[in-house]
């Protein structure tokens, strides 16, 4: 094994090229005609110009992959499918989630070829999703999706894991490798800090509690998502300070969120005794610098380009045939609903009160957009853009859709899916919760920016 003075430059360059042009394609600021933007999305942007009305129907193609897909998966159970992994987990859905995706394939085509009743198929229902939302969507994940284990498996996360473990315990309640999980659920995607977390759970590394709380609290719409909420509320330009309050709010939550109930009082116990017994300690000989270096270079020497090429393909695949039929689906019922009934309306009465309070602007629509983000973390956006003028209030919808993180068209579904000890309950709970802690922060960084 090697020592910690045996690295050369080129192992060393292994983990900072990728880590580096991962950090300049998703964390970095650059001037756009709108504002401040970040280079995944100014590369979205152009090939959503170029492919411009050929994307809807290319998507409703991938939706119809999807559902053929997923009804071999349950009737034929092919070879091809049921013996890879990654095809089998796209694929092999629960009976629900196939309903979900058939339902979204039937609202696309409808709506692409304008038949049957308007309520589905116009601008302001299944209309605004495929001919709006999805071609952006197309795009982002396209390259956000792609580029992302530039971020993920070149030892970044090793990196900034070793370097924040001394403080997860003291401010989370968490074991210090849960750093890495956090991390990346939060550069990421949520949907991967679920199936790690759900993994590390299963291996007896996480107790009840501890993958509860790491489920729910950290498993954080990513800065894919977050670039495609921001453009659906047509402000790009605030992109800094967006993400900025996306931050100081979740961290505020996630401080509060374990010491209070359900999450607290979640059980100590562990799914099983794990094999080996995990050291947190630093070597002697060794800083957290040093050793977080090391962690990240032995993890940067196991990747090879064409895995890179491999995972960036499979996360495009999952996210446009795993998101966008459940986005359809989910987002074009809601929308029906918000539209022709006054559900989301009442539903939504108890926090004007809340946003009177806090000085938002339109109080009475942007409660209407408050409690639908259970269903979809998009729709917020979606209706909000619609009805709501106010800058200030749209970037707090923004923001609390983000912040709220429970969302059952993916997170939450997942999350009910895994072996996480969480139920709908404890979801509809948690997702409250956050929503009365995140929603005064949000306000306040408002104020602060506007």
């Amino acid at each position: 094994m090697k020592n910690q003075l045996s690295y050369s430059w080129s192992d060393y360059l292994k983990f900072l090229i990728p880590s580096l042009i991962g950090i300049l394609l998703f964390m970095t600021p650059i001037p756009s005609k709108d504002g401040v933007t970040i280079p995944v999305a100014v590369m979205a942007g152009w090939l959503q110009e170029a492919l411009g009305d050929t994307l809807p129907h290319l998507m409703t193609f991938i939706i119809l992959l999807t559902v053929m897909g997923s009804l071999l998966a349950k009737t034929l159970k092919p070879s091809w499918i049921m013996d890879k992994s990654f095809f089998k987990t796209l694929f092999d859905v629960s009976p629900f989630w196939l309903v979900v995706r058939i339902l979204g394939l039937g609202f696309a085509v409808l709506t692409l070829y304008k038949i049957g009743p308007e309520e589905i198929w116009s601008e302001a229902t299944g209309g605004l999703l495929l001919f709006d939302l999805i071609p952006v969507l197309f795009s982002v994940f396209l390259f956000a999706g792609f580029f992302l284990p530039l971020l993920m498996n070149f030892g970044l996360l090793e990196f900034c894991g070793m370097l924040l473990f001394r403080v997860m315990r003291p401010l989370f309640t968490l074991p210090g490798r849960s750093a890495i999980d956090c991390i990346a659920s939060w550069l990421g995607d949520g949907t991967v800090g679920v199936l790690l977390t759900n993994k590390q759970y299963e291996e007896g590394f996480y107790s009840k509690r501890e993958a509860a709380v790491i489920g729910t609290t950290f498993s954080v719409v990513s800065i894919t998502f977050s670039i495609v909420v921001l453009s659906q509320m047509e402000l790009e330009h605030l992109f800094l300070p967006y993400y900025l309050t996306i931050v100081v709010a979740g961290f505020v939550a996630a401080i509060i969120m374990p010491r209070i109930f359900p999450l607290s009082r979640k059980s100590k116990s562990y799914y099983k005794e794990p094999l080996i017994k995990m050291d947190e300690t630093i070597p002697e000989g060794y800083t957290a610098l040093s050793w977080g270096s090391r962690q990240a270079v032995d993890r940067a020497q196991k990747q090879r380009f064409a895995d890179m090429v491999k995972g960036g393909i499979q996360n495009v695949l999952d996210m446009w045939m795993g998101v966008i039929p459940v986005v359809m689906a989910m987002g074009t019922v809601a929308l029906i609903i918000a539209e022709h009934t006054p559900v989301f309306k009442w539903l939504g009465e108890p926090f004007v009160p809340l946003l009177t309070l806090l000085q938002v602007p339109e109080a009475g629509a942007a409660a209407q957009t408050i409690v639908i983000g259970f269903a979809d973390m998009f729709l917020p956006s979606v209706i909000g853009s619609g009805i709501i003028e106010s800058e200030m209030t749209r970037f707090i919808i923004a923001s609390l859709s983000v912040t709220q993180l429970i969302y059952m068209s993916e997170v939450g579904g997942l999350l009910l899916g895994s072996k996480i000890p969480v139920n709908f309950f404890d979801l509809i709970l948690i997702f409250l919760l956050r929503t009365l802690i995140t929603l005064p922060v949000i306000a306040l960084m408002a104020h602060m920016i506007f």
